[in-house]
């Protein structure tokens, strides 16, 4: 049970006595209960899970107070791309409780974060970090940062989007393919590279970690839902962000910062060995992307192009 408004349709008692398995999430509100059914095998698990929590937002996906951006541009809200993703809140806090196997945590203000991913699957292979607990800054900082292989419908091609987005200061630092270049050097596991500039600043997140990871299902095309992925909650991260000077090198330090609770993936394959690549998109895209264009006018004026789920 998935709802758009602020507000849940069930109170959360009604909620409790209505419902016996399946969860209600707004922007503000997030409520559920799920238990194994036995077909996870493939990992160590709970028998049961429930929770009940509300959240403050901080950052969507731009500044705060001003229009909130797509987050991979404009032309993924329409069905031209696979998969649609949506940042919707990078960084906020959240109050209320997680039941793990009946032993209950309760939390105020802790930080989250929240996505959407919508579509036929993920890309061939991907990578992801997110983080916004940390230490060293001076206000709220959140990071997150992506990127994968995925296929160009129509055209039997392949192109290799990454992203960086930092929201600091109220301010948010966006490093897309279509304003600058994002690199990367991404291992199979335990280390994650990736460094950007677009016209005004540099940036550059170097994360480690020592941990096993955990195997998450995730889409795919081949297998339907699949344990096509893994991933930690707690990567070791440093994030530096940099004014740009005039000839492209680093200027005034604006962020240096550090986490031990970073969230890092990847995902899809094959993992051969260390992914060592640059952002590449066909001329024609990235022009197309350049181009300021009114999603929320267009999709109410031909509303057959909305993707579901949008």
């Amino acid at each position: 049970m998935g709802l758009p408004g602020g507000n849940p349709k069930l109170v959360p008692t009604e909620f409790g006595k209505r419902v016996l398995e399946g969860f209600q999430v707004t922007p503000l509100w997030n409520q559920g209960f799920i238990q194994d059914d036995g077909r996870t095998n493939y990992v160590p698990t709970v028998k049961t899970a429930r929770w009940e929590y509300s959240t403050r937002p901080i950052y969507g996906w731009g500044d705060v107070g001003s229009k909130q951006k797509s987050t991979a541009g404009w032309l993924a809200a329409f069905p031209v791309f696979e998969p649609h993703w949506q940042v919707c809140m990078a960084g906020g806090l959240s109050t209320g409780w997680i039941e793990w196997d009946g032993e209950r945590f309760e939390f105020e203000n802790a930080p989250s974060y929240s996505e959407k991913n919508w579509g036929g699957a993920f890309p061939k292979k991907w990578f992801w970090a997110q983080c916004n607990v940390f230490e060293g800054a001076d206000g709220d900082v959140a990071l997150t940062a992506a990127g994968g292989l995925r296929e160009l419908p129509g055209l039997n091609t392949y192109e290799i989007p990454a992203l960086i987005g930092v929201h600091f200061g109220r301010k948010f630092y966006e490093f897309v393919p279509w304003n600058g270049t994002v690199s990367w050097e991404i291992a199979p596991w335990g280390s994650w590279y990736i460094a950007a500039e677009n016209k005004r600043h540099n940036v550059k997140l170097e994360a480690t970690t020592k941990e096993p990871g955990t195997t998450l299902r995730a889409p795919t095309m081949e297998a339907g839902l699949a344990p096509a992925c893994k991933d930690t909650c707690f990567g070791e991260l440093r994030l530096q962000m940099w004014e740009k000077r005039y000839d492209g090198s680093n200027g005034k330090l604006i962020l240096d910062v550090t986490s031990n609770m970073a969230a890092l993936e990847v995902g899809g394959g094959p993992w051969f060995n260390t992914w060592k690549a640059e952002t590449s998109s066909p001329e024609l895209v990235t022009r197309a992307l350049n181009v300021p264009v009114d999603v929320e006018g267009v999709l109410g004026f031909i509303p057959f192009f909305k993707p579901p789920g949008l």
